[in-house]
């Protein structure tokens, strides 16, 4: 019988239970019945598919660089935080009141947007960010050089996306004449292996969500006190899963291929190579498959003493203390 629901409460399947098959339970009853076999209709979870075919040999590269860095190299997960919003309220906003919760009113007032360019050290946890105004080639260049200007003497890991700025001729030229910075693309549609995207997730939910903005000059100040107050006390993030658990839960969902290989990190070669299937490949030449995978069963993250999820997909943060 069709109902018209995208999903069921307890108490419309106890009403529709006893109207369909004349038997009467309590909608506790059905919420038991849920729980004893770990069913939650009401909640709704989000998952990213992949379609870069080098997605398991990327994985494994940039797993391995968490997981085992080179000694004595440095690893920066780089990205950029487009068109944060400077947003002011209507009205003052109310204070929280021992009680009494923060209030604002519903409507707002936009003042324009900035972008935000962020790098974060892998090893140590320190954040370097800039706010500009836009975010092209250029602009992009010259906050790679700053990020990495810090570290010079030492190879330096880039982690980052694919975006077209990322690699135009004169980032590919200055990459040449500086070869100790490398590299590293996360697969297409996988932002969640990105830590950088953990971190904006965090500057989102603790500093700018509930902001009052009264001009984008505020905000940038905002931003720029955030990651100076984050860095007086900075810890990494630790990774936990490895490739091969990542790509495990990957291939249950891939259609399955006569050609399909495992990637795995090779702790004794550059972290440019990996062993498939006892050979010895670039992740260029990698003929792996697409992935499905759900980042928040993948990929655990630990803060000091606090255990925290990541969905790195949303840019949320789950902790329990």
């Amino acid at each position: 019988m069709e109902t018209g629901l995208s999903h069921w409460s307890s108490r419309e399947m106890a009403a529709f239970i006893a109207r369909t098959e004349s038997v009467a339970v309590s909608h506790h009853y059905v919420s038991k019945l849920w729980r004893d076999n770990g069913l939650t209709p009401h909640r709704q979870g989000t998952f990213t598919l992949s379609r870069d075919p080098e997605f398991a040999g990327k994985v494994a590269d940039i797993v391995g660089l968490y997981l085992d860095p080179p000694g004595g190299a440095v690893v920066l997960s780089l990205d950029e935080k487009t068109q944060i919003q400077a947003l002011d309220r209507t009205e003052p906003m109310l204070p929280i009141f021992f009680v009494v919760t923060e209030k604002r009113t519903h409507d707002y007032v936009r003042h324009g947007v900035t972008n935000l360019f962020a790098a974060l050290n892998v090893g140590t946890g320190e954040v370097f960010g800039e706010c500009k105004p836009i975010r092209d080639g250029a602009d992009f260049l010259a906050f790679l050089k700053k990020a990495v200007k810090p570290h010079t003497g030492k190879d330096i890991h880039v982690v980052l996306d694919n975006l077209s700025t990322h690699t135009t001729p004169d980032v590919v030229a200055w990459l040449a004449d500086n070869p100790q910075v490398r590299f590293h693309f996360t697969p297409i549609g996988s932002s969640w292996i990105n830590q950088i995207e953990t971190w904006f997730g965090v500057i989102t939910r603790q500093s700018i969500r509930r902001g009052t903005f009264t001009s984008v000059k505020v905000l940038i100040a905002q931003i720029r006190d955030y990651i100076a107050h984050w860095n007086t006390n900075p810890k990494p993030f630790a990774w936990t899963a490895t490739a091969e658990q990542i790509l495990a839960k990957v291939r249950p969902a891939q259609p399955t291929s006569r050609n399909s290989s495992t990637a795995t990190p090779n702790k004794h070669q550059d972290h440019a190579t990996l062993v498939i299937n006892g050979v010895s490949k670039s992740p260029g030449l990698l003929d792996s498959q697409s992935g499905l995978l759900d980042p928040r069963a993948a990929v655990d993250f630990n803060r000091g003493s606090n255990s925290a999820r990541a969905n790195c997909s949303s840019g949320l943060i789950e902790r329990s203390d």
